[in-house]
Parts: C-alpha cells; structure tokens; sequence
C-alpha cells in the first residue's frame, strides 16, 4: 500500500506530539508523503486551534523538517480551516498568503445561527450537540443541519478550499436520534451540497477518523454520499485526519478498498504542488 497523510495535526493544535514524532513514524510506517494541517487560529478562545503567535512558527518548523527529512518523506504545509460565515471568519487566501500554505483544508465544526448571533459547536461530547441544538436553535434539527450544509456551500463557493473535511460529521453525535440520513429534507440539502461541490471541483476527503476511534460507524461522508460523489464525478481522497503518530494510517486499507469496491477508479494526491489522479491500483500496489 502506497500510503499519504494529507490531514494530520500535532501539538501546534490538538495534535499528541511534534512535527518531527509525526516524521519518524510516518517514515517507519512507509508514508510517501504527509501534509500537516493544523487546525487555523479562530477569532476567539478555543482549546483545539492553533494561535495566531505560533503561526510563524508553524511555518518555520516545517521548512525545516522539509529539509532534516528531504529524500525521505514529502512534507507539505496546510491549515484545516474552519468557516462560519464570511462575516465571522478570516478568509481562506489570508491564511494561504500568511501561513504559505501548499494547500487548504475547509471544514465546519460551528454552525451559526445569525438570529440569535450563536453558534453550535457539533463535535466533541454528544451532550454539548444536545445542548447547543436547543439552546442554538431551539431544538430544530432541520434548521440546525440545513445551516451546517448552507454553510458548506458558502465555504465551497466564497473560499475555495481544495479538500473538504468530513463533510457529514454533523451525523455523528446524531446516531439517528434527531434525524434520519433518509429523511427528504436531509437528502434535499445533501444532494445541494454535493452540487455545488461537483461545480466548483473541490476534492471531498473519505475521513477514517470517527471509526478508529470508536466514535462512529462507518466513514464521513458514509457510502451512501461517497457513491454520489463517484455519479458526480467529485474527486476524493483518504484522510485518517491523525491526531498522533500511530494513527498515520488508521483506517486507510479499509477505506481504498472500499472505494475500489464502489467502482470509484482512482483518488486525489497532492504531488509537487499540485493534485492529481492516482489510480487505486497503483495506491494498493
């Protein structure tokens, strides 16, 4: 197996160990490449994003490991970036241009309710998703994930992030209780969604995370958004979205094959600055 690592974070954010842990194990598993991507400084406190002081000094640290591990491993520079609005959040290129980014990472871990001027934190404890939906929107499923998905779309329009982070983990701390992925409205906002990506030419990630982890079920997006990816002809690519070294390749193996399976021919790598189709078949050689 060819394996990359394109969504890795370290202890510039919530990340367990340093860039260099996060190089030898990538080395002593066989990782071609790994790109780190911690997650962007947010205009308020937060326990998981990078500070805006240690941005320098997050590029710094990967020009240098770009060298001490160059022949070695391919080590790129990116920011998981969270957006809830243009209004509320620093604009994509202002993070490219600062952090001399080799690509971005778009996700969204806050949805915003501008009525109230809120916002839902949807990861971490299922009880904090419980809480922030009643106090956030009332207890309105529908309400609540059709914005996280407007707010995808906007992301995917006004931002153009190469890669789109687990773009179903509002699903998560669900596990059908508000809602159902079968749902007509659900369907409705998700095949919107993956409209406007297919039209913009994002890459969608297939994150192993939420399963190695024990957190969920299957992938996100799940098979069935993965399957419509393929229709739609949206590229794809695997990320284990590593918080420590041993899980550089968490998940991985699975989640190829299973794409293989799907009838999907071939995912994204990021190889010199640009990103490319790889055949499945030469990633599982």
């Amino acid at each position: 197996m060819q394996y990359f690592s394109y969504h890795t974070h370290s202890d510039f954010c919530d990340g367990k160990t340093s860039v260099d842990d996060v190089c030898d194990k990538a080395i002593e598993l066989g990782l071609k490449a790994v790109g780190f991507s911690s997650h962007a400084p947010v205009p308020f406190e937060t326990k998981w994003a990078m500070k805006f002081q240690n941005m320098e000094n997050y590029v710094s640290e990967l020009e240098r490991c770009k060298i001490k591990y160059a022949g070695q491993l391919e080590i790129y520079r990116s920011l998981e970036t969270d957006f809830i609005s243009e209004s509320r959040s620093i604009s994509f290129d202002t993070y490219r241009k600062l952090a001399r980014l080799d690509y971005i990472i778009g996700s969204v871990h806050l949805v915003y309710n501008a009525q109230k001027d809120v916002l839902w934190f949807l990861d971490g404890p299922a009880e904090n998703y419980d809480k922030g939906l009643n106090e956030c929107f009332d207890g309105d499923i529908e309400a609540a994930v059709s914005q996280y998905y407007r707010q995808i779309q906007e992301m995917v329009q006004t931002q153009k992030p190469d890669v789109i982070a687990h773009m179903d983990k509002v699903v998560m701390n669900n596990k059908g209780r508000f809602f159902s992925e079968d749902d007509l409205w659900y369907k409705n906002i998700m095949e919107q969604t993956l409209q406007v990506i297919a039209a913009e030419g994002c890459i969608v990630e297939v994150n192993t995370r939420g399963i190695y982890r024990g957190k969920y079920h299957t992938w996100f997006p799940c098979e069935a958004v993965l399957r419509r990816c393929i229709e739609l002809e949206i590229p794809l690519t695997i990320s284990v979205d590593a918080h420590h070294p041993d899980e550089l390749t968490a998940g991985f193996d699975n989640a190829i094959m299973a794409l293989n399976r799907m009838g999907c021919t071939s995912v994204a790598v990021f190889d010199k600055g640009v990103w490319k189709q790889k055949s499945i078949a030469a990633v599982m050689s």
